[in-house]
């Protein structure tokens, strides 16, 4: 996320995966009601909800890439990543070695 311009809500329509404290979560999801984000730490596994009020009321930190996301429970430090993958689709380029 490098356009601070751009709300929380929007990054999380393009994001892959969330770290959220310090956890990495892939396990989320945003709807019309809530964003729920769900991830293992350990061998306990924890969960965090926030409304669309709270998240639209999350403010983003230029120096730390993050957003500071105030839920029930307190404060929350959240990164919004994406990530990459590659194709399955072979090449048909043939490699041919020069002698």
């Amino acid at each position: 996320m490098s356009d601070s311009n751009q709300t929380l809500r929007a990054a999380l329509e393009t994001s892959d995966m969330l770290e959220i404290d310090g956890l990495h979560a892939w396990d989320f999801s945003l709807d019309d009601v809530q964003l729920l984000i769900k991830c293992m730490d350990g061998r306990a596994e924890k969960r965090w909800s926030f409304t669309l009020a709270q998240l639209d009321a999350a403010v983003f930190d230029e120096a730390l890439k993050s957003w500071t996301l105030t839920g029930d429970s307190g404060e929350h430090r959240l990164v919004c990543l994406s990530a990459f993958s590659a194709s399955n689709d072979d090449d048909d380029t043939e490699v041919v070695d020069e002698v």
